[in-house]
């Protein structure tokens, strides 16, 4: 399999992506690659400056760059040379097996939507993280920033995509799903919450455990937690934040420890054709690395093909 990386996404881009694909060389496989999306002339000089033969990497030349801050839908169109434009394209040509990207994830999204499309059936894509567990597993939040106001039945694919992902991809048996609510009891929340409540319960493809309430959120009252992207962007920029604050207090304990971005590379695009990875702005290498051997385990999974197969029934 190939597995691609936009090397100019990222705010420590070039060395910090040329870093990270260098560490994940030895861990990606044997009979798997990697292929580097940039300036071709950059790409060859930061591997000469590391004593890395060219060689162990496949090169695309891609003299076009896409800024943090420019507008997605034009940048894309502006700069269709780009590494996220042409990596989306190849992907979606089955050039390579999957694409990662810290760079502008506008962009990477928009693209993902208009290269890849959604897998038929799927209202609209989203993307998830991990959340750590006290007794020391794992717990998946979706969605995190892509859909802000997601309809009732949108909230119910998001339930369906993350209990799969987590069958498929982090190997949990039969996944409990849980509403992410201002209370456990039935009927409780807001509008949206106590509309999409019964759809939840009605829905044959997943086990839904009822409401969960923020305060559980690391008490392994669920293996997929569903929320809109308003809320869960919210969750998620608050848990960044307190992992923040207990650095810099020099705090160090084994469930905090595993609040950092960098041992989970990036955020999943789930719901298109093919397995996208959005790497954080300040993907250090390790977060590089990682995100490429997150997208190699989406691929080697067949994620995408147990999407299609379950929303094409």
């Amino acid at each position: 399999m190939r597995f691609g990386l936009d090397i100019m996404g990222g705010d420590f881009a070039p060395a910090a992506t040329i870093d990270g694909a260098v560490a994940a060389l030895d861990e990606i496989g044997a009979g798997n690659g990697i292929v580097l999306f940039g300036p071709e002339t950059l790409i060859r000089e930061e591997l000469r400056q590391r004593g890395v033969s060219e060689d162990r990497f496949e090169i695309v030349h891609c003299p076009q760059v896409i800024a943090m801050e420019e507008k997605p839908l034009k940048a894309l169109s502006e700069k269709p040379d780009s590494g996220i434009a042409t990596g989306l394209r190849m992907l979606a040509q089955g050039q390579i097996d999957a694409f990662s990207s810290a760079g502008n994830s506008g962009a990477l999204l928009a693209g993902a939507v208009t290269s890849l499309k959604c897998i038929p059936g799927v209202l609209r894509p989203c993307t998830c993280t991990m959340i750590p567990q006290e007794d020391g597993s794992y717990s998946l939040l979706l969605d995190i920033g892509t859909t802000p106001d997601a309809k009732p039945e949108v909230m119910v694919q998001f339930a369906i995509i993350g209990s799969l992902y987590s069958r498929y991809v982090l190997g949990v048996a039969d996944p409990g799903v849980g509403l992410l609510n201002v209370g456990t009891e039935d009927g409780k929340g807001n509008l949206q919450c106590q509309t999409v409540f019964p759809l939840l319960k009605a829905c044959g493809h997943i086990r839904f455990t009822g409401n969960m309430e923020p305060r559980e959120l690391f008490k392994n009252r669920a293996d997929v937690v569903v929320a809109d992207g308003f809320v869960g962007n919210i969750v998620l920029k608050e848990i960044e934040t307190f992992y923040r604050l207990i650095q810099k207090r020099g705090i160090s304990d084994p469930l905090f420890d595993r609040l950092n971005y960098e041992i989970y590379g990036g955020s999943p695009i789930l719901g298109v054709n093919a397995p996208v990875v959005l790497g954080h702005g300040i993907s250090s290498p390790l977060a590089i690395k990682n995100m490429l051997l997150q997208s190699k385990k989406m691929g080697e999974q067949g994620l995408v093909d147990a999407l299609r197969r379950l929303f094409a029934a």
